[in-house]
This record gives structure tokens, sequence and C-alpha cells, in this order.
């Protein structure tokens, strides 16, 4: 199983970018999907989570980042909007996913960090 998160990059404040994170391989379910973010010299970040239908943000995002899930594609994305200097950051997902072995567990993945730029 592999995690794959995409969808960084440069962007003015006030802008938008639209984060993906995609599992691929032998997955029975996906369950919680966290995003996390990590800015230089900084501790690493909770951001935005989902399990389930319920959703969890940081305070810092409320009202700006909204986490959804694609069911179908495996994906989680986040719309991140009015987006402002101080979230610049590396973003990467975390997430617990139930694996076809032979049998089914449950494990924890981490996908590789997006980078997120905003000039100000």
């Amino acid at each position: 199983v592999q995690l794959q998160a995409s969808g960084g990059g440069l962007v003015q404040a006030g802008g938008s970018l639209r984060l993906s994170c995609a599992a691929s391989g032998s997955i029975f379910s996906i369950n919680t999907v966290d995003w996390y973010r990590q800015a230089p010299g900084k501790q690493r970040e909770l951001v935005a989570g989902i399990s389930g239908g319920r959703t969890n943000y940081a305070d810092s995002v409320k009202g700006r980042f909204t986490i959804s899930r694609d069911y179908a594609k495996n994906t989680v994305y986040l719309q991140m909007n009015m987006l402002k200097p101080e979230d610049t950051a590396v973003y990467s997902c975390n997430a617990d996913i139930t694996v076809r072995t032979p049998v089914l567990t449950t494990r924890n993945y981490w996908g590789q960090g997006t980078l997120v730029t905003v000039s100000s």
C-alpha cells in the first residue's frame, strides 16, 4: 500500500490550493486520514482530519480549509482557501488503512510531503 500526497506549490496570499492524498494497493478500507504540516524550525502540527463522516480542524485553519474524501478513488483532499504566509509548510498525510493481507490488518501509513509556499 502506498500513500501519495500531491498538489503543493507556490501561491500568493489569499489564493487557494487543493492537496490530494491518494492511497493505492490492496486496500480493504481507509479509516482515519489526517493532514499534518511542518514549517521550518517548527514542530509538526495536525491541520485537519477525517474519520467516517466526522471532520476536525486546527483553530488556525477553521473556516479556510476543508477536508473531504472520495471513497471510489481512495483519495482525501484538503482544499485550502484564503491562504496566508504562515500556512507555508510541508504538508503530509497520514492514514490508518485496513489492508488485504492474508488476514485483514490495520496499519498506519505516511505519504511523502508536498511543499506549500504562500508569498505575501
